[in-house]
């Protein structure tokens, strides 16, 4: 990994929305990520409290110049999620005008869990590449646990949303959710991602707040299964 290359993993009720019982109740991360020549940064999934994410990163004298998110639920793009009020990009485009990067296949759905205008959005397909300074962001298509969640590689840092943990994978029974799309991407969009990336995702749903893809590959369970009957019969119930 490049020194270059500006990197923060934010858990959600530690790390900031301290006083906040939903962000500490769904242990998510944020992450920042950026050049530190250029001072450029963005921010993954910023929600909760998009203010003090903005304070945290300028700390560090970067400069919040975008945002990525894999995907539309509440608690990483804000809205309503069970009753409660998530802040999300909404309030962080009340702040700063920075161009957000989704899926296309998301983009209607981010508009209506936010109320953000489509045309605050920056629609991509899979395989696009966005540049933060010199970091080459790439974004990955991998539908499953919604249409459009995307995973992000970066400095060999592989951020995966809720689409795979370090334990287990996000849910497919959710509204958008698609088990047989989610087989194909663990079985088959994640192949091309070496051993050696470290995954990072969007919950705090183990002891590890990341691993080695080949240490994840050996380890959680829902990759484990060889043939797509029996990953259906485990986990696609």
């Amino acid at each position: 990994m490049n020194d270059r290359f500006y990197f923060r993993q934010l858990l959600s009720g530690r790390d900031f929305a301290n006083d906040d019982g939903a962000a500490q109740q769904m242990v998510n991360f944020v992450y920042a990520l950026g050049d530190r020549v250029t001072g450029e940064a963005m921010l993954v999934d910023p929600a909760y409290d998009p203010r003090e994410l903005l304070a945290l990163v300028q700390s560090d004298e970067m400069n919040v110049t975008g945002v990525l998110l894999t995907h539309y639920h509440p608690d990483h793009a804000g809205g309503s999620l069970f009753g409660t009020q998530i802040e999300g990009i909404r309030e962080l485009l009340e702040e700063i005008d920075v161009p957000v990067h989704v899926h296309r296949d998301e983009v209607a759905w981010i508009s209506e869990v936010t109320g953000v205008d489509e045309s605050a959005m920056v629609a991509h397909e899979s395989g696009d590449r966005v540049m933060v300074g010199d970091l080459d962001v790439t974004l990955i298509h991998t539908p499953g646990h919604t249409p459009g969640s995307q995973c992000l590689l970066a400095d060999g840092r592989f951020l995966t949303g809720d689409t795979l943990f370090v334990d287990g994978c996000g849910r497919t029974d959710l509204p958008g959710s698609d088990p047989e799309e989610m087989y194909r991407t663990l079985s088959t969009r994640l192949s091309a991602i070496g051993d050696d990336a470290i995954l990072f995702p969007g919950h705090q749903y183990s002891v590890a707040s990341s691993a080695p893809m080949g240490e994840v590959r050996r380890e959680n369970f829902v990759l484990a299964p060889r043939t797509r009957e029996q990953w259906f019969a485990m986990f696609a119930s």
